[in-house]
């Protein structure tokens, strides 16, 4: 990486590298392998970035959220530090245009690829922390994880659950699932369910199982109640 490019990826990151090599190797991906050391380097970058990621995520959950429970605080942590959510973050940076690849692995969309980009953007921030410590690692996290974190958790969590934690913040209680019908030949049963909050008018949904059926029920009423939208 040329000195103008790795200043210009520092200058988005938030972090002047003390050690340069440190986010190179974070940078070079797998298919460069055979005796290249900073492919290793990179998988050990990317184990403990994955590590600090969990970190800096549990504890800004902790902070937003003091109401929550450990039940509502996990699923948001598990969207906001899976792969999806990390290549996001690659592209917000622009990393993928700064990843070492193999010719083949380029040709064929590397750096578009989910996985790798999540891999080398969890390198990253093991980069970063090696460099810098949490506060350098912090820095990056604040530009994009913390903006985002209500739209990267939301695509991530069912209809149900998200649903029943609505309806707790709003103190309405535990949605009621009642089954409305339910037939149709063993080998394509449909079901339709009505889900009731305290309050609120029903919302009814169909699926070829109780839950598929859950579900839909779920979706209906947190778009017509404005939660969700019809893309989430």
């Amino acid at each position: 990486m040329s000195k103008t490019k790795a200043s210009d990826l520092e200058e988005r990151l938030g972090h002047k590298f003390k050690d340069k090599t440190l986010l190179r190797r974070a940078l070079t991906h797998s298919s460069l392998s055979g005796a290249n050391r900073e492919v290793r380097d990179l998988e050990r970058l990317e184990f403990l970035g994955d590590r600090v990621l969990g970190l800096l995520t549990a504890e800004e959950l902790w902070r937003r959220y003091p109401d929550y429970e450990e039940g509502e605080l996990a699923p948001r942590l598990n969207a906001l530090v899976r792969k999806e959510s990390c290549a996001k973050a690659a592209l917000f940076f622009g990393i993928d245009a700064h990843i070492k690849m193999s010719d083949w692995e380029e040709s064929s969309g590397g750096r578009k690829k989910k996985a790798i980009l999540g891999d080398v953007m969890e390198a990253v921030l093991g980069a970063l922390y090696v460099d810098g410590g949490l506060k350098a690692a912090n820095s990056a996290y604040d530009k994009f994880w913390v903006p985002n974190i209500e739209e990267l958790s939301k695509f991530h969590r069912d209809a149900k659950t998200a649903l029943q934690e609505w309806s707790q913040r709003k103190k309405l209680g535990t949605p009621d699932y009642d089954v409305l019908k339910a037939d149709g030949p063993a080998h394509a049963p449909a079901f339709r369910i009505e889900v009731k909050v305290k309050g609120k008018k029903p919302a009814r949904g169909e699926g070829a199982s109780k839950r598929k059926a859950q579900m839909a029920a779920a979706k209906k009423f947190l778009i017509r109640e404005g939660v969700w939208n019809e893309n989430d």
